[in-house]
């Protein structure tokens, strides 16, 4: 069998925990932060673990893991 290829972009963006969850940057921090209130930056600070269903889709394109 030949191997599966994995998207290099999620290679760079994602990564798992030791549970197998997967963890990403939290969206909307690199610009136009004035209009964000100050608890919204607080709470956005960091890494999230990603939601069982679009971990389910980010799986997909890492065949053989992180």
């Amino acid at each position: 069998m030949p191997k599966l290829k994995t998207k290099s972009g999620v290679k760079k963006r994602f990564k798992m925990t030791a549970s197998g969850k997967l963890k990403a940057g939290v969206a909307g921090k690199r610009h136009r932060l004035i209009s964000h209130n100050g608890k919204y930056i607080r709470q956005n600070r960091g890494t999230k673990v990603m939601s069982e269903a679009d971990a389910k889709i980010i799986k997909t394109w890492l065949p053989y893991g992180l």
